[in-house]
């Protein structure tokens, strides 16, 4: 039998390129590898496509170029081709990437965003709003109390330990980038046709990003990661499944941050700690561009 594949490219235009916690090659490998984990493929192969504006200092280039093969070691795929234009001084922002890859997909499993079933537990790999809040902290150049830093990382490890021991118990995962967990949640939950209810007191945000979010009147729900999973899964199992990731490098901290009601609205809503609930809305054009 042949083999499944799954194909992904996405552009990267992330500014700064250089940022706590990673730089643009960093990111551009890490989201290839992520969006072919979502569905349970294991990455094999990328390209990387770069668009350099004249000028951009050679190191600059060199120490990027050193991240991409770092971040592809680490993920255990292999950069197999790619490209290098350059245009003229003043017709780009300094580098973007494209990033093509290729998975094969070992497994019978139906995992997709529109596979909610009701009373499935949501689970998300770690902390919210890291990555878009440092990206807005060092374009700004606003310091806080403590220093902020990108979550951007590689997850298909993680993805494959927990495919390969439960299986079928896993129904959907997501990558919530742009437009953060908000974004991707009604996503799911339109594509489904089933309503999701979030439980505030449960969604785990850092500190730092919350005091951040706070001041600057920004909602961590709708703020960018760049190494977050969401992973909806049978109820039943969902407590397994969450010591399993927290085993995981990049899923000490994830969290069971709610379950899928029996609601057909197809609509996200939020329990908050006062016991109301408010409804999460899928966001309204982009709260902070250029950071992926």
């Amino acid at each position: 039998d042949r083999p499944r594949i799954a194909f992904s490219t996405d552009s990267y235009v992330v500014d700064p390129i250089f940022f706590p916690g990673g730089d643009i090659g960093r990111l551009a490998v890490h989201g290839t590898v992520n969006d072919l984990s979502t569905g349970g493929g294991r990455p094999l192969y990328l390209s990387i496509g770069f668009i350099i504006e004249g000028g951009l200092p050679i190191d600059e280039f060199t120490k990027i170029v050193g991240s991409i093969k770092d971040a592809a070691d680490e993920a255990g795929v292999a950069i197999v081709t790619g490209d290098t234009k350059v245009v003229n001084r003043g017709k780009g922002d300094k580098l973007f990437i494209n990033s093509s890859g290729v998975a094969t997909i070992e497994h019978e499993f139906n995992i997709h965003g529109h596979n909610l079933k009701k009373n499935d537990a949501i689970i998300v790999t770690g902390t919210l709003a890291d990555h878009g809040m440092t990206i807005l902290a060092a374009r700004a150049e606003l310091s806080f109390e403590s220093e902020l830093v990108s979550d951007t990382a590689p997850l298909n490890h993680l993805v494959a330990d927990i495919v390969s021991r439960f299986g079928g118990a896993i129904h959907a995962m997501r990558d919530p980038t742009r437009g953060g967990v908000a974004a991707t949640l009604n996503e799911m939950a339109q594509g489904s046709g089933c309503s999701l209810e979030l439980l505030e007191e449960t969604i785990p945000v850092a500190s730092a990003v919350r005091g951040a979010c706070e001041i600057l009147g920004l909602d961590p729900l709708y703020v960018a990661n760049e190494g977050k999973m969401l992973i909806v899964v049978d109820r039943s199992e969902a407590d397994e499944i969450l010591k399993v990731i927290r085993t995981s490098k990049y899923g000490e901290n994830a969290a069971i941050i709610g379950f899928v009601s029996d609601d057909s609205a197809g609509r996200v809503s939020l329990k908050t700690g006062l016991g109301t609930k408010r409804i999460i809305d899928m966001p309204v054009g982009e709260q902070l561009p250029r950071i992926c």
